[in-house]
């Protein structure tokens, strides 16, 4: 009997595998593409709104393509020393937080990976239930705290208060990390008459940059689009973030739309292109974390 025909039991030809396979194959794509779409909407609009004038965003029928295409809205936004204040204060806190976030997670990650000590799974179980307790929980004993040692409207309380719900997940993701390292290595610095401390410096830390990395890529989200805690332990505009930027161009009569659209377009693009530098860093960090911890 052909191979391209149907036999007598009903078995499916060769050309009707094919055709079933690039069915399902179309409908898969199809359906990528829709779920795609529905997150990558809102990105698109926001980049087309930003070129638009506050009249044009709302004109109706909606248009995606502008007619009267301008930067007034980004030159509004880069000429203006309080909003580049807006994108300092962001640069300068995410950065501190990523900074000592990383450098305290690396020491206490360490620990946790190759010592055993008195209280270790009590602390562990406080690191875990700290980055499980909802931020918001939090807002107003932080704000007491805060206001009570002097530190609020201050880089040093904001810096502070973020590496509170930073340090837990860097802690866990990098003493997973850690795990991963054969233990072999800390033995052959001991032979060689290295203490620990140099075992982690010279050896383990220069293998764990796809850790370290992707370690510090989320904690650079977390406080560049922080929100809450900047709008509540600040108080003057110098002191206000990116995202507090964005909530003052909604004035009290009017709302400056293409210029929110423009700072968000340029508060999107520091994560925008870490997550593209260190994208391969980051999924291998994020995948070797997540196999032992």
């Amino acid at each position: 009997m052909s191979a391209t025909t149907v036999d007598a039991a009903g078995v499916p030809t060769r050309e009707q595998v094919v055709r079933r396979h690039k069915a399902k194959k179309a409908a898969l794509i199809a359906a990528l593409v829709v779920c795609a779409a529905f997150p990558a909407a809102p990105i698109v609009w926001m980049l087309s709104s930003s070129f638009k004038t506050n009249g044009e965003i709302f004109a109706y029928p909606p248009r995606l393509v502008t007619s009267n295409f301008s930067f007034d809205a980004y030159v509004a936004i880069l000429t203006d020393p309080e909003k580049l204040r807006f994108f300092f204060n962001s640069y300068l806190i995410a950065g501190a937080v990523t900074v000592l976030t990383l450098a305290v997670a690396v020491l206490a990650a360490y620990a946790f990976s190759r010592f055993e000590f008195p209280g270790k799974r009590l602390i562990n179980v406080v690191v875990i239930s700290v980055q499980a307790v909802p931020p918001i929980t939090l807002l107003i004993p932080y704000f007491g705290l805060v206001v009570a040692l002097g530190l609020y409207n201050t880089y040093p309380g904001l810096i502070l208060t973020y590496m509170v719900f930073t340090l837990p997940y860097a802690i866990i993701m990098m003493t997973g990390y850690f795990n991963t390292l054969p233990r072999e290595l800390d033995e052959a610095v001991k032979v060689d008459g290295g203490r620990p401390i140099t075992a982690l410096f010279r050896v383990l830390l220069p293998i764990s940059v796809p850790g370290m990395v992707s370690v510090g890529v989320y904690t650079f989200m977390i406080a560049w689009n922080e929100y809450l805690f900047a709008l509540t332990l600040t108080r003057t505009n110098d002191m206000r973030t990116v995202p507090i930027g964005i909530q003052l161009l909604m004035g009290q009569h009017a709302y400056e739309w293409n210029q929110m659209m423009a700072m968000s377009v340029l508060g999107s693009i520091p994560v925008l292109v870490l997550f593209l530098f260190f994208q391969r860093y980051f999924i291998g960090g994020m995948s070797a974390g997540a196999v032992k911890a």
